[in-house]
């Protein structure tokens, strides 16, 4: 489990060991309480889908599923982000502050498992598509 003092870094990487995407990863208010996280690819290795593994890597963490709601920073303009965090999230709200992108949403309750598919998830990665697994530390 996270505590505000130490987040959570997670990383997503390419078949040549580049980080392609990360996050950090925070809980706030124990585990029922809010999970905050900063998202971001670098562009110049990021495939279409690693935003999408990012997202989905950070949602599965026992301490995302163990809270009620989410506050994720992401770079404007970073669509496939902001698309998969609609899909894995409820009452999602966004605004823009600056460079970056503000969503607050509610975590789905336990009714359905995290990461399920669902119609219209075209952008579901189930690992990278390099087939490394996600570095989550």
């Amino acid at each position: 489990m996270t505590t505000p003092e130490k987040p959570r870094h997670v990383e997503i990487k390419n078949a040549d060991d580049l980080v392609v995407a990360e996050a950090e990863v925070t809980t706030a208010l124990g585990p029922v309480g809010t999970v905050r996280t900063s998202m971001h690819a670098k562009n110049e290795h990021a495939r279409r889908g690693d935003r999408t593994t990012l997202v989905d890597t950070v949602m599965d963490l026992p301490e995302v599923q163990a809270s009620e709601r989410v506050e994720a920073a992401v770079p404007y303009g970073d669509g496939e982000s902001l698309d998969r965090l609609r899909q894995r999230t409820e009452d999602a709200r966004t605004r823009v502050a600056g460079a970056t992108t503000l969503l607050d949403a509610n975590l789905p309750s336990a009714g359905r498992p995290a990461g399920q598919r669902q119609p219209g998830d075209e952008l579901v990665a189930d690992e990278p598509a390099d087939g490394q697994p996600p570095v989550v530390g």
